[in-house]
């Protein structure tokens, strides 16, 4: 379904204040195994792979790795937390190149994302393109958002 409806945004960042290549503040998210446990729980994803370590090894897979969609989400939060408002963001995609592997350990994982506004668009929109790392390898790829700035 197709929303053709403007909505006014919240965003605490104005569209003229922003220039491309104005970098968002990049953050850090860690995620341990308490963190796939409860995710898993509030999406109802309990597949193997997110939270026993012999299946996840017996398919392959260095050890339990986060959920994708976990990952995802937390990346557009660089996004959000820098406009203010998550309904800020009106379109935003992203390809799985490589898992967030989380060892059960005292450590666990990182999941680092940095942003960057690549273009200025129409209706007071701009399109962020959004870095995410875990152990030096980036994790999403072509992970942009389209967000509407006041």
């Amino acid at each position: 379904m197709t929303d053709s409806v403007t909505r006014p945004t919240a965003a605490k960042i104005a569209y003229d204040d922003v220039e491309v290549g104005t970098e968002l503040p990049a953050q850090t998210f860690p995620v341990n195994r308490a963190t796939l446990v409860r995710y898993a729980g509030a999406s109802g994803d309990f597949n193997p792979i997110h939270w026993n370590e012999k299946f996840a090894k017996e398919v392959g897979l260095p050890d339990v790795i986060a959920h994708g969609m976990f990952t995802m989400a937390e990346a557009i939060r660089v996004v959000t937390d820098w406009t203010g408002d998550p309904g800020s963001v009106v379109e935003y995609g992203v390809r799985f190149t490589r898992p967030v592997v989380v060892p059960n350990d005292d450590q666990g994982a990182v999941i680092e994302v940095s942003g960057k506004v690549a273009a200025k668009l129409d209706d007071h929109t701009v399109r962020v393109d959004l870095t995410a790392t875990s152990g030096g390898q980036k994790v999403l790829g072509m992970s942009r958002a389209v967000v509407r700035l006041g």
